[in-house]
């Protein structure tokens, strides 16, 4: 165990009060299954076990747990400690949540992405919750001299039934660590749930509101220097040669370093390091090829389409004689570019590298990852690493990588002083890591008597790893089936991006399938129930995804928005199956002054147990916007190797006049949570362009839409 985690947790029981008495419970998130949390009576004892996760509740009454994953906006703090009190019957104003150190020993996915934490941790706080409420009845009862079957908890007391007694869970919390701990504890019936399914404020609001020091950027060490570095302006091109002897006689600057294809300004003041470093004078030259452009990626994905080298993902039944013998057949290409990620916080991390270890202080979404490569780079080993992990101003995927961690880290062990790195907002769109462009291909067979009988889609993508996927949804639903991948290796680095390949991928699909309904006469949304029950009644090799779940959504969409039954707005449909959950929208468009309008987006969410409805809310209604942003706008261009936009004056992200009404509701099936950060996001841009299809009769089959002609119209 390193000596920071021993302070984390010696910090987490001076927090809690602990050390003048209280019930602390250990609880452990490497189990498969909740593990059984176990009471620990002291610090030392404490440390001896190990336990990576407390709940505890000190002699005031106040309750605090230790929350392992990064928080990045999703809520997640909030929501670990909404679980536990429900369980608890707790009083939530005396509930208090300390964000967790990286620790690999004790907790199995530290990290945020792929919308998985509250699912993977569910049963563990429900357990835990449970198992502290059990054993303070257990210490009234025991007061009091009567059956705990006589007590009951509410509001952080424990309550006599027949006498009406009270004690509070402050004034019981010693006596509870005395307790035995029980084996199998019961959980709530969800019909009695007092806080989950509520709307709960976040439980760092007032910090945020106040400018507390949560975030990367605010981090401070007395003594540390600032770096920011300049990157290759262009992916494809290495450094040739570099003056820095302008820079390096700049006031405030300590030193220049040229590390890898980087070179770095380190001095005592962002200012003075960011005046110093526009002096600098840098060659370049090309790395082994010549530079893309985006003009070069539509030659290239054409030619990839039709020769590339092909990867069969999923084929059932006879394609090609189901395209042979077609009375009428569909054919539609879908393009999307780079997209930056653009989180409010740029990139930054603090490292300082000493003799006898490492410190890494920052926002990351994968501190463990960050903290290897640390180690590999350094040769340094892991326990002698230690990262802890602040409130992320966003991530979106991109704080999935650890690069500017690294950076940090090697700048540190060069210069030999505390290190805090920080990008600007240009860094972070000309040098970061982006969403894939991609392009598809879709194929629709319809033979003489109106029925689909066969579909193929073809995918390429930039580094984009596997552009399609195969199981979704129609996969399963038609007799003849066909999605291939093809890829395209590329110097301009890419990586995962809300919603990885689906965050297009749902709009490709969504736009086809709506072409493929109106060539069939059908209504798009009738068209998808009936393929959801070709797929259920005859289904077509595996099925990857809940039928009736998505029915349910699809459904419930109809009903809320009207489908079908407005005058006055034209709407347009889109259901996705993404990361567990299932999300249906019908968003509504107008036209003025010619041009289309988005008015409202209705969004169906089914995604298990709503934890807190507010902040559920926020992630679909965040999602919507977020997905028809960037349908709408978002575009990185490449020209030689360079990107064409580095700020928000040329990168366009939505604005406030463009966000439309967003109207959110969840399918109450009580089936346990599932993931909601990401969703939302896919089916958007199927559900926008559906719409405008449907007021204007035009296809949009590129983004960002603002680029079609249906916009310029005056």
């Amino acid at each position: 165990m390193s000596t920071h985690t021993q302070n984390s947790r010696r910090d987490f029981l001076k927090i809690s009060a602990l050390t003048g008495g209280g019930l602390l419970l250990g609880f452990s998130w490497l189990e498969t299954d909740a593990a059984i949390p176990v009471a620990i009576t002291d610090l030392l004892a404490a440390e001896k076990k190990g336990f990576n996760s407390y709940l505890s509740i000190d002699t005031d009454g106040v309750i605090t747990i230790l929350s392992p994953n990064p928080e990045l906006g999703q809520n997640i703090m909030t929501s670990f400690s909404m679980i536990i009190a429900e369980e608890l019957e707790a009083d939530w104003t005396k509930v208090k949540v300390i964000q967790a150190p990286l620790d690999t020993k004790s907790f199995d996915r530290q990290l945020t992405g792929g919308s998985g934490a509250i699912p993977h941790s569910w049963k563990r706080l429900r357990t835990a919750g449970a198992t502290a409420k059990y054993m303070l009845v257990q210490a009234a009862a025991n007061q009091w001299n009567v059956p705990a079957s006589e007590c009951t908890a509410k509001n952080g007391m424990v309550i006599h039934t027949q006498s009406g007694k009270k004690l509070s869970y402050g004034s019981l919390a010693v006596q509870a660590a005395a307790i035995e701990v029980p084996k199998n504890v019961p959980l709530k019936d969800r019909k009695d749930f007092t806080l989950i399914g509520k709307i709960v404020k976040n439980v760092a609001n007032k910090s945020i509101i106040t400018g507390k020091p949560l975030f990367g950027l605010d981090f401070y060490r007395e003594g540390m220097l600032y770096a920011m570095i300049q990157r290759p302006k262009a992916f494809g091109t290495k450094i040739k040669s570099v003056d820095s002897a302008a820079a390096k006689a700049m006031p405030g600057i300590v030193d220049v370093v040229v590390f890898k294809n980087n070179v770095a300004v380190v001095g005592k003041s962002t200012w003075e390091v960011s005046k110093a470093r526009k002096l600098l004078v840098i060659e370049y030259e090309n790395d082994g090829g010549i530079p893309e452009s985006t003009s070069d990626h539509n030659a290239i994905f054409s030619n990839l389409l039709d020769n590339g080298n092909v990867t069969v993902k999923r084929k059932n039944g006879d394609v090609a004689a189901a395209f042979a013998n077609a009375a009428k057949i569909i054919k539609s290409e879908y393009q999307g570019p780079f997209l930056s990620h653009s989180p409010m916080e740029p990139m930054n991390f603090f490292a300082h590298v000493r003799p006898d270890g490492v410190e890494l202080v920052g926002p990351t979404q994968t501190p463990a990852s960050a903290r290897i490569a640390t180690s590999k780079l350094l040769g340094i080993p892991e326990d002698k690493i230690t990262l802890q992990i602040t409130r992320l101003g966003g991530g979106f995927g991109r704080r999935l990588k650890f690069d500017y961690v690294v950076e940090a880290a090697e700048l540190s062990s060069i210069v030999k002083a505390p290190i805090k790195l920080i990008w600007t907002r240009e860094d972070d769109i000309t040098g970061g890591s982006y969403r894939p462009a991609v392009r598809y291909r879709f194929e629709a067979a319809i033979d003489s008597s109106g029925n689909l009988t066969g579909y193929k889609c073809r995918g390429v993508g930039i580094n984009s790893g596997s552009p399609t996927r195969e199981d979704n949804f129609p996969s399963g639903a038609i007799d003849n089936l066909l999605i291939e991948a093809v890829e395209h290796k590329s110097a301009i680095t890419t990586g995962a991006w809300r919603a990885p390949i689906t965050n297009f991928l749902a709009f490709a699909e969504q736009a086809f399938l709506d072409e493929v309904a109106t060539a069939m006469g059908k209504d798009p949304v009738q068209f998808r129930l009936d393929l959801l029950a070709r797929a259920k009644n005859n289904p077509v090799g595996a099925i990857k995804y809940d039928i009736a779940r998505m029915e349910g959504v699809i459904k419930l969409a109809a009903e809320k928005s009207g489908w079908g039954k407005k005058k006055g707005v034209s709407q347009g449909f889109s259901v996705y199956f993404s990361h567990a959950s299932y999300v249906a929208q019908v968003c509504e468009v107008i036209m003025q002054a010619g041009k289309p309008v988005v008015k409202k987006i209705y969004a169906i969410a089914d995604c298990g147990e709503v934890v807190n409805l507010g902040g559920a809310r926020q992630q679909v209604m965040g999602g919507v916007v977020d997905g028809m942003g960037h349908a709408m706008f978002g575009k990185l261009s490449f020209k030689n190797g360079a990107a064409e936009q580095n700020n928000f004056n040329t990168y366009r992200l939505i604005r406030m006049k463009d966000v439309p009404e967003v109207e959110p509701h969840f399918v109450n099936n009580g089936i346990e949570p599932t993931g909601l950060g990401e969703p939302a996001l896919p089916p958007t841009g199927g559900a926008v362009a559906n719409a405008i299809f449907k007021a204007t009769g035009k296809r949009l089959r590129n983004q960002p839409f603002i680029e079609d002609e249906i916009f310029k119209t005056t």
